[in-house]
């Protein structure tokens, strides 16, 4: 499904054989692109380009970025990949609550706590967290 579109071409999500993490596709013809995002922050950085001999200018790379990471984009992204796939890509990872962030590769304290699981919220644009182990989840909102 279509999210938005830079200079003729539309950044769209898949709905066929999917996975982790959530992400959007760019096809030109001469070249593909996939930019990640997030449920848990309002980043959106390239993936990969393929093939890399036709890769385009990179101010064209960082247009479509931008453009996926309006928050009207984004958003809606956020919205189509929940909608269809019922994933925000987060159940197992590590929260640190000392950081407010998903850890990667780091020591656990008493303030880290496994996901269990996440729900996106669309009308409210925020993520809910449940952590193992923890009195409370985590509400972040987008």
């Amino acid at each position: 499904m279509k999210v938005c579109s830079y200079k003729g071409l539309s950044v769209v999500i898949m709905l066929r054989d999917e996975h982790c993490p959530p992400h959007a596709h760019v096809d030109s013809g001469a070249w593909s692109a996939r930019f990640k995002f997030s449920f848990w922050h309002n980043g959106v950085e390239l993936w990969d380009v393929v093939p890399l001999s036709r890769r385009p200018p990179i101010a064209v790379l960082e247009g479509l970025r931008q453009s996926l990471r309006e928050t009207v984009h984004l958003r809606r992204a956020r919205r189509i990949w929940w909608t269809r796939l019922q994933t925000a890509c987060l159940d197992n990872q590590w929260w640190d609550g000392d950081s407010n962030e998903v850890a990667v590769m780091r020591e656990v304290t008493n303030a880290t706590f496994r996901i269990g699981s996440a729900y996106y919220e669309p009308e409210e644009n925020k993520t809910l967290l449940a952590l193992i182990g923890a009195q409370e989840g985590v509400e972040i909102e987008l």
